[in-house]
């Protein structure tokens, strides 16, 4: 170990600091707070459905629900949210022209968000498959292929949108070249200096994205779809490296990590390359794994959960995205 000069046992004891609980918080070098995490939210509009078959335990909220939730919220110290609409298949297009409305779904949830609790910071997800027939983060041609330049200009609009509706961060998870520069030229541009840029910059083409789509109301669209063409392929490290160091000299304030538990050592890697903040999201499929096997007495919620987001604090992440973020404040607290 570097730096390390032992004369060894009996003089070396490691346990020393590990027998007492006082001792272990003291020397802890970890420390789990709750303004470290991110709640995400799916926000539906009145006459959506509010859960969907399966999964079940992750709801979909209307504004006013939305609104109540975020008072428990508030109260143990999570002062950040995601917002993921639910859109309505009506206002879904080929060209996914409803990301840019100015009164769709985000920006009606941002304007009373902003009205009711001024100190939340809002997160807006950037990506167009919540908008589209095809369930695609990005533009189709007639081939079925991502035309990655169109899909630019329908981006930029939609941040611009949700930056001009009182957003604080806007976060492109779409995985399209270029994506970063030209939303971030664009807000220069309108002046919207102070809105924050978290790009999903390392966004890997995982299995456990499943329920998160279901509850979006995207699978239905993608089908068989795969998306391989612009999330990182699971099995690639220096590519993730590659994508998040460019979308950081683009102008990304902050870099995303996702899936977070079976990436840490792409946090790792980050952390030892870079200087801005590292976010992480515990995904859909990994909050159910380990939500499932403590509803079959399998393991202990809390215990397991704290452990694992204590974890991807440790790998070097700043900010956590999870489900499990408005109890886990909770817990903190007591």
């Amino acid at each position: 170990m570097k730096n390390f000069i032992s004369r060894g046992f009996p003089y070396h004891r490691g346990r020393r600091l590990r027998t007492r609980d006082n001792i272990r918080d003291m020397v802890s070098e970890t420390d789990l707070k709750a303004s470290d995490l991110v709640m995400p939210y799916f926000v539906r509009e009145e006459k959506d459905h509010p859960q969907v078959s399966k999964p079940l335990g992750l709801r979909r909220h209307t504004i006013t629900e939305l609104l109540k939730k975020l008072e428990y919220s508030v109260k143990y110290g999570v002062k950040t949210i995601a917002l993921f609409p639910v859109v309505l298949d009506e206002k879904k297009s080929d060209k996914a022209e409803e990301s840019f409305n100015k009164k769709n779904l985000i920006c009606r949830a941002i304007k009373s968000i902003n009205r009711e609790f001024p100190g939340i910071t809002t997160i807006c997800d950037i990506a167009l498959d919540s908008y589209t027939l095809s369930g695609h983060d990005g533009i189709i041609d007639s081939d079925g292929k991502i035309k990655n330049d169109s899909t630019l200009d329908v981006l930029s609009k939609m941040a611009m949108n949700f930056a001009e509706a009182g957003c604080s961060i806007v976060a492109p998870s779409d995985m399209m070249d270029g994506r970063i520069k030209l939303i971030r030229e664009n807000l220069e541009t309108k002046g919207l200096h102070n809105t924050l840029i978290l790009s999903y910059s390392s966004k890997f083409c995982s299995n456990f994205y499943s329920p998160f789509r279901d509850i979006l109301g995207s699978k239905k669209n993608l089908g068989q779809s795969k998306k391989h063409s612009y999330q990182i392929d699971f099995r690639n490290r220096r590519e993730a490296i590659k994508e998040s160091l460019e979308d950081i000299s683009e102008g990304a304030d902050i870099i995303m990590v996702k899936p977070a538990g079976y990436y840490l050592d792409i946090i790792r890697d980050l952390r030892e390359r870079c200087l801005i903040p590292i976010a992480a999201f515990q995904v859909s499929g990994e909050y159910y794994l380990i939500k499932n096997a403590a509803d079959n007495d399998l393991i202990n919620l809390k215990d397991c959960v704290l452990e694992s987001l204590s974890c991807i604090k440790r790998s070097g992440a700043d900010i956590i995205f999870s489900y499990f973020s408005n109890q886990v404040a909770e817990w903190l607290n007591q």
